[in-house]
């Protein structure tokens, strides 16, 4: 068993290098606050032009590095494009400089674990120490004993900076102990307010700025010596220098609001009171408390491993809004959240698949609160559409589909959404009726995206077909016959883009004609995002017997699938693939991308289950390793985590708007779950390795699994499962397999 300390066993570093793209500073459970060190940060682009290095750098850190440029308060974990670094603070000695303020650091003084991050500044002689709360930064910075103490504030720096970035900036001196300010960034999320209050523990001996772009337009202010100890500051590109009395060290504490300075001054009073070890306590027993859920048995690798991936679950969505439930809305206004807690930080294309259905499973009441605020998005949103992917306060439109939608289906066929369903419904059907979407006018007149309006055509068709079934199978759940009806027949339009002829999905022009020259291999240029037809042809979860007979029955569905994973993809396919290396691929799966993530489960439905764990079990050792290169693509909000959470208890929601999970089978000896009812739910595969990876036979609470899923209510009303594992494969013919729509119309 763990210790009483699960939080012991997460390893922050872990996908810090390699395509893991995760950060390892202190945040608390679903903060708005993550405060970590950004390293050598390469700007977005130099005069318009992309830097592609820039892509190593979207949590703000890179393990290879072994310089600090300071510490930001707010990063993405896992995500491949990137934003924020917000107010970047960096304790200095000596002359201060106001460029080039970087330090070297050794890995062999830095160390990080849930809540709190150390790390020595080798340049400055200077011992950093972070952790936060909800919406509160804390730094302790212990300098040199006889070297005064300075602090550089930077609210220039971002990442995935450029030029012209930030659009405004301000600070103010309130006392000799208080400031406050704001800046306004374009970027990812185009309208960004960061509004801050940070508190000193030691009065300001002196302070300055310096904008290094100023206006060429002064005004009157060159009455004043607005450049030294003057306690109005602005600018375009500002960075600011204070400075303290030599001795005791220096605690720091940021909060941060998107509402207005008084918002973060409240958050300041609400959160920040405490020393610093105190509030790094309180951040590492809110990581307990929810690691505590679970207890597992196995390797202290693979503890590790468990208790990281639940981690890296928790961090996004983020709380996205004040102490007093004022928030900035997508329309730009303040709103006040009356009885839930609005959340940003979306990355539905990536989440809807196992991230959402794990908080909606073991932190539903979270889960609803995040799907409110969805849904508060979709009335703010002047294109009338729920989140493609919000960030911020902004929707940022990255990425394809409507896939907010399966998020409120899921949680209303499963029960757990506790807002109006009504409400939901009409969102996602408005969401799914917004012509000007990137080819729904002619999908919902033809039934397929062409080519000829979007890149991205037959992927974008095979989402919004799927996305437009868990319409139906929500609507099925509330009555609402009509709506389903309606939902049921867009449903099938992942039909429309298959081409029985070679039995993969291909794009078509509007004209009904397929594209030529069509290679299913290739990435880009072949009408899908971010992977390729011979992976995304497989993205039909609601219909998988359909898609079955479309590739021409069970027989070529099988050949096909194996094949997926027996090929070795050449090289020329992935080469200059920004998300893709080798160490993602399992033969032609593409693990480290997301369209891929339910395709070894599809085996459930073929004579031949025993596949799915087979290669299950090869994905994860694989993919997911102790280390700083320990996940094998970005960890994408949690995605790839969720993922790997799921099938190491042996299941996995393939579909979700379905209440079932197809059985795989657990990578683990035991894991016991504290339910969110407060049932309990073990789990138990003696034996279980690399060689009795098959499972013989399932038993839920002594009863035979009669088929190869499990539902909603099994695991909710907990019980002891009991995984008989063997050496060799077994069909087990007789079970029942999971949904397919066409079977059920």
């Amino acid at each position: 068993m763990v210790s009483a300390q699960p939080a012991a066993y997460v390893d922050p570093f872990v996908g810090t290098d390699g395509m893991g793209h995760t950060f390892p500073g202190a945040c608390v459970p679903m903060g708005s606050i993550q405060l970590s060190p950004d390293t050598d940060i390469v700007p977005h682009n130099i005069n318009g032009i992309y830097q592609n290095r820039t892509y190593d750098y979207c949590a703000g850190y890179r393990h290879s590095d072994s310089t600090i440029v300071g510490f930001s308060h707010r990063h993405l974990s896992g995500t491949g494009h990137s934003d924020l670094g917000d107010i970047l603070i960096m304790p200095v000695t000596g002359p201060v400089r106001l460029d080039g303020y970087k330090s070297r650091f050794s890995h062999d003084t830095e160390t990080a674990s849930p809540g709190l991050y150390e790390v020595t500044l080798a340049d400055y002689g200077i011992r950093a120490r972070l952790t936060a709360t909800k919406r509160v930064g804390v730094h302790q910075y212990e300098y040199p004993s006889e070297e005064a103490q300075h602090i550089i504030l930077d609210l220039t720096h971002s990442i995935y900076g450029y030029d012209g970035k930030v659009c405004r900036a301000t600070l103010r001196v309130e006392n000799d102990t208080l400031v406050t300010g704001f800046r306004l960034t374009d970027g990812w999320a185009r309208t960004n307010y960061t509004y801050f209050a940070i508190s000193f523990s030691k009065p300001i001996r002196d302070y300055g700025y310096k904008d290094r772009h100023p206006s060429s337009y002064g005004g009157f202010w060159r009455r004043f010596d607005i450049g030294h100890n003057f306690p109005d500051m602005a600018g375009r590109d500002i960075v600011s220098w204070f400075s303290f009395d030599e001795g005791e060290p220096l605690t720091v504490k940021v909060a941060i609001s998107a509402v207005d300075a008084a918002g973060a001054v409240r958050n300041l009073q609400a959160e920040g009171a405490g020393t610093f070890d105190e509030l790094a306590a309180k951040a590492a027993a809110a990581w307990d408390k929810e690691l505590g859920r679970f207890e597992v048995e196995g390797t202290e690798s693979e503890k590790t491993m468990f208790y990281t991936s639940i981690y890296h679950t928790l961090i996004h969505p983020s709380v996205y809004m004040d102490v007093d439930g004022k928030y900035r809305g997508v329309d730009g206004n303040i709103h006040e959240a009356d009885g839930f807690t609005n959340y940003t930080i979306f990355s539905l294309w990536d989440t809807y698949r196992a991230e959402h259905p794990f908080l909606g499973l073991f932190w539903p009441d979270e889960n609803s609160d995040m799907i409110r605020s969805m849904v508060e998005h979709w009335k703010q949103n002047a294109v009338g559409m729920l989140p493609v992917w919000s960030l911020m306060g902004n929707e940022n439109w990255c990425m394809s589909g409507y896939h907010a939608v399966p998020v409120l289906a899921d949680a209303i066929v499963k029960g757990t959404y506790k807002g109006s369903v009504e409400e939901a419904l009409a969102a996602m059907a408005a969401t799914s009726k917004v012509r000007i979407y990137e080819g729904l006018g002619f999908y919902m007149d033809h039934g397929y995206v062409p080519l000829d309006e979007s890149g991205t055509a037959a992927s974008t068709t095979l989402e919004y077909s799927y996305d437009d079934w868990t319409i139906h199978a929500a609507a099925l759940k509330t009555g609402n016959k009509e709506l389903a009806g309606e939902y049921g027949r867009r449903a099938m339009n992942y039909a429309n883009v298959y081409d029985t002829s070679i039995g993969y999905a291909r794009p078509r022009y509007a004209d009904g004609s397929f594209k030529e020259q069509f290679d299913i291999d290739q990435t880009y240029g072949e009408g899908f995002i971010e992977g390729n037809s011979r992976n995304f042809s497989f993205h039909v979860p609601q219909d998988v017997n359909g898609l079955m007979k479309l590739m021409g029955g069970e027989k070529q569905f099988l050949k096909k699938l194996e094949n997926l994973f027996a090929m070795d993809l050449a090289p020329e396919y992935y080469a200059d693939n920004e998300d893709i290396e080798k160490e993602c691929l399992v033969g032609g799966y593409v693990h480290g991308n997301e369209p891929s993530h339910h395709v070894p489960y599809l085996f459930a439905w073929t004579s031949k289950p025993w596949l799915t764990q087979y290669w299950v079990r090869e994905i994860i050792n694989r993919m997911y390793r102790e280390g700083i290169d320990g996940l094998g693509g970005n960890d994408d909000c949690g995605q790839m985590s969720a993922w790997y959470l799921f099938s190491a208890m042996g299941f996995y929601p393939v579909c979700p708007g379905t209440d079932q999970y197809v059985i795989g089978a657990p990578y683990l000896p035991y894991v016991k779950i504290t339910l969110p009812g407060g049932n309990t739910l073990e789990i138990k595969a003696k034996g279980v390795s690399d060689r009795n990876r098959y499972v013989k036979r399932v038993r839920i609470n002594g009863k035979p699994l009669d088929r190869r899923y499990v539902t909603q209510e099994d695991i909710l009303q907990g019980g002891v499962w009991e995984f008989e594992m063997s050496a060799r494969p077994s069909g087990n013919d007789r079970l029942r397999k999971p949904y397919s729509f066409s079977d059920n119309n």
